[in-house]
């Protein structure tokens, strides 16, 4: 495991979702008032996110070599998909939660997992994540910067729910790590963790789509 190398960056995004958001937001780049369920526009280079209006929010909707990149909204849940315990195991996650993103600065996969002190990286190997992504195609649908597998086995570990699989938004991997940094108590989280953990990955279900095998272009 090795400490993210833009970590101040990182955590002035998860300060954000974790501090109480004031009653009026604006967006970042015109500074028109901004409504609930505003978008997001990424900074690959220093992995922070920014609040947007839509008509700005347009202007970087095709993701290519500008500044930033637009999150894109749509959630998936990946019905079939194939991780085994060796697998997970092997990645030497602490904690059931992780996310795998591609960033495009760094041309490589990177994962990172939720702790009391935000994000933290956990080394992946090519191979790791080659095997995953031969077992899984739907992998090759991810978004560079803006969408990440974002996998769930708490409910595995604490005998609750069956692991479950994510293509999320950044900014929802991002606010699931301000959840945790901002809610642990002592050595196990604390009940009030685990009750907001549920909650979150509820609202993940009801506005996921399911995704069987490839999904649709």
């Amino acid at each position: 495991m090795v400490d993210e190398p833009g970590a101040d960056a990182m955590f002035s995004t998860l300060r954000r979702f974790a501090r109480k958001r004031p009653a009026v937001e604006a967006c970042e780049l015109c500074g028109v008032e901004l409504g609930p369920g505003h978008q997001h526009l990424v900074e690959p280079a220093r992995r922070t996110l920014s609040c947007a209006c839509d008509a700005c929010a347009i202007l970087f909707s095709r993701q290519g070599a500008a500044r930033y990149k637009r999150v894109p909204r749509r959630i998936r849940s990946l019905r079939d998909f194939h991780l085994s315990d060796r697998q997970w195991e092997a990645l030497s996650i602490p904690i059931g939660l992780a996310f795998f993103f591609h960033s495009s600065p760094l041309d490589r996969v990177v994962a990172f997992y939720p702790s009391p002190a935000g994000a933290t990286e956990s080394l992946l190997s090519l191979d790791t994540w080659s095997d995953l992504a031969a077992a899984n195609p739907v992998l090759e649908q991810m978004e560079p910067d803006v969408e990440a597998l974002l996998v769930n086995r708490v409910g595995q570990l604490r005998g609750s729910r069956p692991p479950s699989y994510y293509l999320a938004p950044i900014d929802a991997c991002y606010r699931l790590v301000g959840v945790i940094r901002a809610r642990w108590r002592g050595f196990s989280g604390g009940s009030e963790t685990w009750d907001e953990l549920g909650r979150f990955f509820d609202g993940l279900d009801a506005a996921a789509e399911p995704v069987t095998g490839a999904p649709r272009a």
